[in-house]
């Protein structure tokens, strides 16, 4: 049999009341397996820090305890291991990676036993410690190795660790569970454990094991879980106690708590957290608070009025992709640093497109056998004061380094221009640099955009647009409507080609390669106005990735953090890789997740003869298989992640959930219209019977109306000639089969 872990074991809904009681290997990666563990984590995850101290906990640096007593003084088989923390979250991957550049699981002799997330996805590193080496030194040889610092506090043999499911560990060795030999233990204590052993553990747990049949009581009061309100009065009263104020926080915590928990000790010692106190103390400051006269309490019915209005008002986010930063790579993790979770999906969003464009000298296989670049359009959408701006952020520190080479270029541009406007009427004008500029405004002409596209050689050209109302209501040259076609060729940039060629020397000619993405913000409104009739049944409706922004009515003010200098930094790390990559990258695991998504969604839209279902989830499953291929280039592997797989499958789903949400009504009604032109009604209502035996396009949109999109009409016309109905016998006219003639001569 293994060694023994003693861990200590919280019952589900209790706080920490049971001893600590040894397990054995099986046990302890049972427990992680346990889907409520998981539940639990996600929900500390997202800022439910009461049940942290609710979590079941084991102790690494023993095997066992007298009388399952958790002291140091109690320790019979304390283990030379040092469990080292790394708060900052959301690096467990890179710190992973650098101990396998150190030549991990032996760093100067310390051995790796286990890598794993903790529960708010900052990183713990167990070690066996060679003999001889103290916690101060192995914590500066991990520094050393991962570029990360631990937490220098050091730890006694007594030390617990919150227990976190089993999909947050990274690597675990089987020296983990290795038996100890021997029977002298003095070598598997180091000199700080040696000293620390002497004194008695600050934490009692010389408590009884907690009764199956004792009393459950609610977990919620109207509606609304007790560590919710207790989380929203620390943050009204100045928030969580510090160890200095403990007493005197959780008295006040709980002489305003007992309103809405009867009065009831034994149910406050159950709700409240205990902050390292032992349960002694906390029974102690509770009944002290329950003998004053009762009474209600103000703030807590305030914050229970004000969490219940949240829960009516605010949008539900069930229907959104959970998003966790921490299993993001490099850049996409620190772009939602300090963001709100339900603006985590528009700002990821708002930088693929710039991402994208960064790794533009990188070529992918798709599922169907052709080749791709990584073209992508993206529009976050949203109610005047929604938050869209927390994208615009986002985007100018990922837009940072083109700015800066641009700034560079329009500087030689501009003297070009003061030459050549300066010269005299006899001199040869200045050479034209021909600079390559790639940020460009989304409102640049389409002559400008034909030179920039000319001089970029070969790179990817992107435009940010605050304001997409400004776009569309631009009537001249750069307006919304005249760059239809540039957007649509845009998305396949490999072998799309786009030019224009006039006579005069003042307007741009030629032919490009269309390379050029976009990001624009913009109303609700302002979408419905530019997406309109053709524009939605001529594909780029398809090709665009949307992103919604949370509903705001009535809800609170979003509160939005900093980003680190260093966060930023890793963000200008995160493009200078993508712009490292060029030539071919085969990411086949990604091909065979998306082949598989986009067949179960052509399945489902059979079923439902949902036309457009099948009509958006084809470029839907593009935009995710794209939004894959940076995923995987940002996180530097030489195979896709399951991560990454998983990341390129929920942008697929997301980006063709937008399409039908926004765009499906209109082009449901288009197909209506034409499925309509396409069954026989007879002479009095078939537009069909109404046309001449020899028609022209012109004469079927007479009889259409002028409001019905030209390429409805050619669909219609598609249809009929599909079915036998009509012959092509001339540029844009048809004529009526004999059958179709006789028919309707029989009708009549």
């Amino acid at each position: 049999m293994g060694v023994r872990l003693t861990t200590h074991f919280t019952c589900i809904g209790r706080g920490h009341g049971a001893p600590c009681l040894p397990a054995t290997r099986e046990e302890w990666e049972q427990m992680r397996r346990e889907p409520w563990l998981a539940d639990m984590c996600r929900r500390i995850e997202h800022g439910d820090d009461e049940l942290k101290h609710r979590l079941p906990v084991w102790t690494p640096s023993c095997a066992e305890f007298k009388d399952n007593h958790r002291a140091a003084a109690d320790a019979l088989k304390p283990l030379n291991r040092l469990m080292m923390d790394f708060d900052e979250k959301g690096h467990t991957g890179e710190i992973v990676e650098k101990l396998k550049d150190a030549a991990a699981p032996d760093i100067s002799g310390m051995k790796i036993l286990l890598v794993e997330e903790s529960a708010r996805r900052g990183t713990h590193v167990l070690v066996e410690l060679p003999v001889g080496m103290d916690a101060e030194t192995a914590q500066q040889l991990m520094k050393e190795a991962t570029g990360f610092e631990p937490d220098k506090q050091v730890k006694g043999v007594d030390r617990c660790i919150y227990m976190v499911p089993e999909d947050h560990t990274r690597f675990v060795s089987e020296q983990l569970f290795a038996p100890i030999l021997g029977t002298d233990l003095r070598g598997f204590i180091n000199k700080d454990t040696a000293g620390y052993a002497e004194e008695k553990s600050s934490v009692s747990l010389k408590e009884s094991r907690v009764d199956p049949c004792q009393k459950e009581f609610p977990t919620e009061f109207r509606g609304i879980a007790y560590s919710a309100i207790i989380s929203e009065f620390w943050s009204r009263t100045g928030g969580e106690p510090s160890e200095g104020e403990r007493n005197k926080r959780l008295h006040q915590l709980a002489a305003n708590l007992r309103a809405i928990c009867d009065n009831n000790e034994e149910w406050l010692l159950e709700v409240m957290p205990s902050y390292g106190l032992a349960k002694q103390e906390m029974q102690s400051i509770i009944h002290s608070a329950c003998k004053e006269p009762t009474k209600g309490s103000k703030i807590i019915d305030k914050i229970v009025d004000a969490l219940r209005l949240d829960d009516t008002t605010q949008e539900s986010t069930s229907t959104l992709p959970i998003i966790t930063p921490s299993k993001l790579p490099i850049g996409l993790r620190e772009s939602l640093s300090g963001v709100p979770e339900k603006m985590h999906m528009p700002v990821l969003c708002s930088v693929l497109p710039l991402a994208a464009a960064y790794a533009d000298q990188v070529e992918v296989r798709y599922c169907d056998g052709e080749l791709q670049k990584l073209g992508m359009m993206s529009i976050i959408h949203g109610e005047q004061a929604s938050g869209k701006s927390v994208c615009k952020h986002a985007v100018n520190i990922w837009k940072r380094q083109l700015d800066q080479e641009d700034e560079l270029a329009r500087k030689r541009e501009d003297e070009w221009k003061e030459r050549k406007k300066a010269r005299k009427a006899n001199e040869k004008a200045p050479e034209d640099p021909k600079v390559m500029i790639r940020v460009v405004p989304v409102t640049v002409s389409c002559s400008t955009l034909l030179k920039r596209l000319k001089n970029s050689c070969g790179h990817t050209l992107y435009s940010f647009g605050e304001e997409l109302d400004t776009l569309r209501k631009t009537n001249g040259a750069g307006s919304w409507s005249s760059k239809y076609d540039i957007y649509r060729l845009a998305f396949d940039p490999i072998d799309s080609e786009w030019g224009q060629d006039y006579n005069s020397d003042q307007a741009e000619s030629g032919v490009v390669k269309v390379a050029y993405n976009w990001t624009m913000l913009g109303t609700d409104g302002a979408v419905r106005k530019c997406f309109k009739g053709d524009n939605i049944e001529n594909g780029l409706s398809s090709r665009i990735l949307l992103a919604e922004m949370p509903d705001t009515a009535f809800a609170k003010m979003p509160k939005y953090g900093r980003r680190s200098a260093n966060e930023e930094s890793r963000i200008q790390e995160a493009v200078t890789r993508l712009r490292s990559y060029t030539g071919f990258v085969d990411t086949p695991r990604l091909r065979k997740a998306i082949d598989q998504w986009v067949e179960e969604k052509r399945i489902e839209a059979a079923k439902d003869i949902d036309r457009v279902k099948d009509t958006y989830r084809r470029r839907a499953a593009v935009i995710g298989f794209r939004c894959g291929v940076i995923f995987h280039l940002l996180s530097g592997l030489t195979k896709e992640s399951k991560q990454c797989t998983e990341f390129a499958v929920m942008m697929a789903e997301y980006a063709m959930t937008e399409q039908i949400k926004t765009f499906g009504w209109a082009l449901q009604n288009q197909y209506v219209d034409a499925q309509t032109e396409c069954i026989r009604h007879g002479v009095n209502h078939s537009i069909f019977d109404q046309l001449p035996p020899v028609f022209s396009l012109n004469d079927l949109a007479a009889l259409k109306g002028s409001t019905t999109p030209r390429n409805s009409l050619i669909k219609i016309i598609s249809r009929w000639k599909i079915d036998g109905w009509i012959e092509k016998i001339g540029e844009m006219r048809w004529e009526k089969t004999k059958t179709e003639n006789d028919r309707m001569t029989n009708d009549k």
